[in-house]
């Protein structure tokens, strides 16, 4: 068996590799082989110090989640790091890729950071519910201060190159050779003193106005962040490190870390976390199988969505042309575009330079005819088939070599692709609004679409930055129809006794940002008012707001009173009325609702539809359905999506429940489907499930 860390001696310096592709994980090996070379370092003759370095792309990009959930295995990362700091040579780390996680803090074990441009640090584990638990939380902010390291450690985000060398973390940003930039690191180490290490440092702790500085970001964070336990956690340990020693910090950092991975929270996110890497594994799409080149982007529509992504494709740096049907609709669009990045200048988030660049790959034209050339048409036009099939049937010449995709929410792929000659080439791009922002990508693989056709809207999502997942072809795809199960119950709950403020309550209070009501009143009431009449549905208490002119915040009111263009709405008498009008006229004797009633009759039927989808094979695993939620809906992470928390729930106690409204109410809609109760009576969950191929078969 190869070595994953191998050790030799180069100009009078031992060089240790981590060799331990693809990402040179720290797995059992990988901590025993840096062990062993620090070790052997420290009493080796020929070397005047020791340097770092990973094999390939990579640093150490973090742990080995193959290990995640198995008993630990010896050397522990602490004691590695420990050993490096107790090296009686210089020792620097080279980074020319990631240095994530774990490899970070191998990373702060060392004397010094050589980077390379393309480097980028960071401590991630904040995104699996967890805290970095080798020492993270103590090294960090005695190197670049508490008050730097607490927003860096709880926001996980990778840090690149120049910056890190600006905030301290790292030494240096070298051009051309690291290695000899690292040898060079090592002499000027060795040529004197070696410098305190970070285990007896506390200079940046005691600086004037430092404790200040750290509570000041510490109360904002716990204010933005309080149903996340792992931020409360690296609050308390960052804030440690003012009043204990750095073996006292780590060992109570130890005891969060536990305390975190055996949280139902820390699990939900660590769910989150796989569920997202295998939804990128598509079943039946064959592994040979390459992704078509993308030079050209078209998209059909300049309206909200259609504008958000065209500047998706901007941003990614993929040139687009956005296509109207008229001048003025192709202006106010154009406008919508520099608007929004004005306002990212303005925020300080885009520089001037990046706004104009950005909009120099957006070309505006009119007409279908200007989608010639391009390598992927997107068309995001109204939501009406009719519609659609005939733009579809054009750009079959057209646009003869490009894949074509539907922006819709909703509508049959399976139809639009038989407008053309060559529906292989066709398939669903389900952006979500604002497009520019959400980062879910629904690709629907309708009956034919090729797995050529399918590999290039799943990269391309992921150029833009998207989390695409795949699913097949129904009515609302996966997201929008749960959602509807979720609408249709917080219809009825109002016809049945519960105000919005109630129904909106019981949600926030579950973790979403806003309940149904108030997103309803943000979006505009009269958007589902036009489909319902369009397509004979109804929704007695909508329809009647909409009747009485009460559309939503625009018109400055809808479930709730907007006085005086205010963005939070007020309960409101009148709409209370027209609710307990609605009831009398259907019959219904309100009466009073709990709010546990309330949150599983708005929870519990999306999971049971995500059942159905299941069972009919439009998503491919429950892992699926939960990070289209996550992404697309905002579905609080900390409790993993609607199918995990099926799972932490009990599917027994779901099954009864949704048996029990089904009886209660005389809607046969919340009776549990078949895979509900069949895992339900095994005493299995949503996870035991093996991941199945996409049902592309189905019409919408």
């Amino acid at each position: 068996m190869p070595e994953v860390v191998s050790y030799r001696i180069q100009d009078g310096i031992a060089v240790a590799t981590v060799e331990n592709p693809p990402v040179n994980a720290l797995s059992a090996a990988v901590r025993a082989g840096l062990l062993a070379a620090a070790e052997r370092a420290a009493q080796d003759p020929e070397a005047a110090g020791l340097v770092l370095a990973g094999a390939g792309s990579a640093f150490i990009a973090g742990a080995d989640i193959s290990e995640f959930g198995k008993p630990p295995v010896p050397p522990a990362l602490a004691e590695v790091v420990a050993a490096l700091e107790a090296c009686p040579k210089p020792v620097v780390a080279v980074i020319q890729g990631v240095a994530l996680g774990g490899g970070l803090e191998v990373a702060l074990g060392c004397d010094a950071r050589i980077l390379g441009p393309k480097a980028q640090l960071g401590l991630p584990e904040v995104k699996l519910g967890l805290l970095p638990g080798a020492g993270g939380t103590q090294r960090t902010p005695r190197l670049i201060g508490p008050a730097a390291a607490l927003p860096m450690i709880a926001s996980g985000d990778k840090i690149p190159a120049a910056k890190a060398v600006g905030m301290g973390l790292a030494d240096a940003v070298a051009e051309g050779d690291l290695l000899q930039a690292a040898f060079a690191k090592v002499r000027a180490l060795a040529a004197a003193p070696l410098p305190a290490r970070l285990n007896t440092r506390t200079d940046r702790l005691t600086a004037p106005g430092a404790r200040e500085a750290f509570e000041e970001a510490a109360k904002a964070l716990a204010k933005r962040a309080a149903d996340e336990p792992q931020i409360a956690a690296i609050v308390e340990a960052v804030r440690n490190s003012f009043d204990m020693s750095l073996e006292q910090g780590m060992k109570r950092e130890r005891e969060l870390f536990v305390a975190l991975r055996d949280d139902p929270r820390s699990k939900a996110l660590r769910h989150v976390f796989f569920a997202e890497r295998q939804a990128a594994h598509i079943p039946g799409l064959p592994k040979e199988t390459k992704p078509r080149t993308v030079n050209q982007a078209a998209v059909l529509g300049a309206g909200t969505m259609g504008t958000g992504i065209a500047m998706s494709f901007a941003n990614a740096g993929i040139p687009v042309r956005i296509i109207e049907t008229d001048q003025a609709g192709l202006e106010r669009g154009q406008k919508r575009i520099a608007d929004t990045y004005a306002t990212s200048v303005k925020r300080g988030s885009l520089s001037p330079e990046a706004r104009d660049a950005r909009l120099a790959l957006i070309e505006g034209a009119v007409g279908l005819e200007a989608a010639a050339g391009a390598d992927l048409v997107v068309e995001a036009v109204f939501e009406e088939l009719g519609l659609k099939k005939e733009i579809f049937g054009k750009l079959d010449s057209i646009a003869p070599g490009a894949i074509l995709a539907s922006n819709t929410s909703y509508l049959d792929i399976n139809a639009m692709a038989a407008a053309t000659s060559r529906p292989q080439d066709v398939l669903g791009m389900h952006f979500f609004s604002p497009a520019n922002v959400m980062k879910l990508l629904e690709v629907v693989r309708a009956e034919k679409t090729s797995p050529e056709a399918l590999a290039t809207a799943v990269a391309i999502g992921k150029k833009l930055a998207k989390v695409p997942v795949v699913v097949g072809v129904c009515h609302g795809f996966v997201g929008n129809r749960m959602l509807s199960r979720r609408t249709q119950q917080a219809e009825r709950l109002l016809q049945e006794g519960a105000t919005p403020a109630q129904v909106d309550k019981a949600l926030t209070d579950f973790g979403f940002r806003m309940g149904p009501f108030a997103m309803a009143d943000l979006a505009g009431l009269d958007i589902g008012w036009r489909v319902r009449k369009a397509t004979g549905a109804t929704a007695p208490v909508a329809d009647a707001l909409c009747e009485a002119g009460r559309i939503g915040q625009k018109a400055g009111r809808g479930y709730y009173a907007y006085p005086e263009g205010a963005r939070a709405g007020v309960p409101d008498p009148e709409v209370q009325s027209l609710i307990e009008g609605v009831s009398q006229k259907l019959g219904i004797t309100r009466r009073a609702i709990s709010q546990e009633e309330i949150t599983e009759r708005l929870i519990y039927p999306m999971i049971n539809e995500g059942a159905r989808i299941l069972e009919e094979g439009i998503a491919a695993r429950p892992g699926d359905i939960d990070v289209v939620w996550l992404y697309g809906y905002n579905w609080p992470a900390w409790r993993g999506g609607p199918m995990h928390h099926a799972d932490a729930v009990g599917l027994k106690r779901i099954v009864e429940r949704l048996a029990a409204y089904a009886e209660q109410t005389g809607d046969e809609s919340l009776r549990p489907t078949a895979l509900l109760r069949q895992l339900a009576a095994e005493g299995a969950g949503f996870g035991s499930l093996k991941p199945q191929g996409n049902n592309n078969t189905k019409a919408a």
